[in-house]
């Protein structure tokens, strides 16, 4: 989930904070739902009604991702007047990047062959299971409003993958199965791997430290809250949980 991203676009800083995220999942599952399920049309008018942000605010971040190109406008042949937006496999991908991490790990626990997470390296597999999620979180809500700390760096810019980055270094420094990383944790690694800056990265790691949740010292981990890692191993059940069903499969049985 930290990996420094492969292109220049600030693609992190677009999609990994969870008012933009909201906007983006939803996009994508308004035209997932359209194609797949006979939904209402992907337009703006349509992702406005749904989504939590001001219809302005909406069409502004429409707009980025138009410029990004993570958005393609298509127009409606009965009308032309109308507008759908399609996502682009870019976005599709951006979004569900935890999906397929989740899964993944989901695989190797139950040692699945072939892997469930293959089948999500196809852009419409990827997006139907998108859909499904979302419409699970406008019937009965989100997942992560349960994980008050996890939730706390997901609203920040980039926070969510900053948070993975430290959990996955205090996981590689005290268990001696994890695989071998270098989780670099200064100011510089973490703002050119999360493209933020560095400015604020240091403003997440003082707020963590001062909620005594986590403290960096030299780039290296100093300490981590036992109840972080309790909560965040119980956020990671859940999503996996979640996704399992997405894809028709209970985890329980």
């Amino acid at each position: 989930m930290a990996e420094k991203p492969t292109v220049a676009w600030p693609i992190y800083k677009m999609f990994d904070q969870l008012d933009r995220y909201v906007v983006s999942f939803l996009l994508i599952h308004n035209y997932y739902a359209w194609r797949l399920e006979g939904g209402r049309e992907p337009t703006l008018t349509a992702l406005q009604a749904i989504v939590p942000s001001s219809p302005r605010h909406t069409a502004g971040f429409v707009a980025a991702l138009k410029a990004g190109q993570f958005v393609v406008v298509e127009q409606n042949p009965a009308d032309g007047r109308e507008k759908w937006l399609r996502p682009a496999p870019a976005m599709v991908f951006e979004v569900g990047r935890s999906i397929r991490a989740f899964v993944a790990c989901l695989d190797e626990i139950d040692g699945v062959q072939p892997a469930r997470s293959l089948t999500l390296a196809d852009v419409d597999a990827l997006g139907g299971v998108l859909q499904r999620s979302a419409a699970f979180v406008l019937k009965s809500g989100t997942l992560i409003h349960a994980f008050p700390r996890v939730l706390h760096f997901a609203m920040r810019d980039c926070g969510y993958p900053l948070l993975t980055a430290v959990v996955g270094a205090h996981i590689a420094a005290v268990e001696p199965e994890a695989e071998t990383v270098d989780i670099r944790l200064s100011l510089r690694a973490l703002a050119e791997r999360l493209q933020v800056s560095r400015a604020h990265v240091g403003n997440i790691l003082d707020e963590a430290e001062r909620a005594g949740w986590f403290t960096v010292r030299n780039g290296r981990l100093a300490s981590f809250s036992e109840d972080l890692l309790v909560e965040f191993e119980e956020w990671a059940c859940w999503e996996m949980t979640h996704y399992a069903r997405m894809l028709g499969r209970d985890p329980f049985h």
